[in-house]
């Protein structure tokens, strides 16, 4: 699986990349904001973008609903500080796959990218 991380914090791009180490997935690209995200995406083609929903540019919420017309294939992982209970329902609604809490990455990202992936 080739995933694209989009964050404006580099120590949270950084974290990320730590913990896909493990896996046998590959980090195909970095994105800082959400054009940036949306950019890499349309010239990369991840099987998957780890989308943070607070950034620059494009919120990211607006840059899933454009991925979801730019490269349907790719999945949406949306990553947030904010409740992904109550978040959730607006990220499915903008086309990603799942939402998990930032603050839970270490714990939570690869279980959630399994999930994405076995669909």
């Amino acid at each position: 699986m080739r995933i694209l991380i989009a964050d404006d914090s580099e120590v949270v791009r950084r974290g990320v990349r730590n913990i896909l180490t493990s896996t046998s997935w590959e980090v195909c690209g970095e994105a800082i904001d959400g054009p940036d995200a949306i950019q890499k995406a349309t010239e990369l083609l991840p099987d998957l973008v780890l989308l943070d929903i607070s950034m620059p540019g494009l919120s990211g919420l607006d840059v899933a609903r454009l991925l979801r017309e730019k490269v349907p294939a790719t999945c949406i992982l949306v990553m947030s500080q904010h409740d992904p209970s109550v978040l959730l329902p607006r990220a499915l609604e903008a086309g990603a796959h799942a939402c998990i809490d930032k603050s839970r990455l270490a714990l939570d990202l690869v279980p959630a990218i399994e999930r994405i992936q076995a669909t």
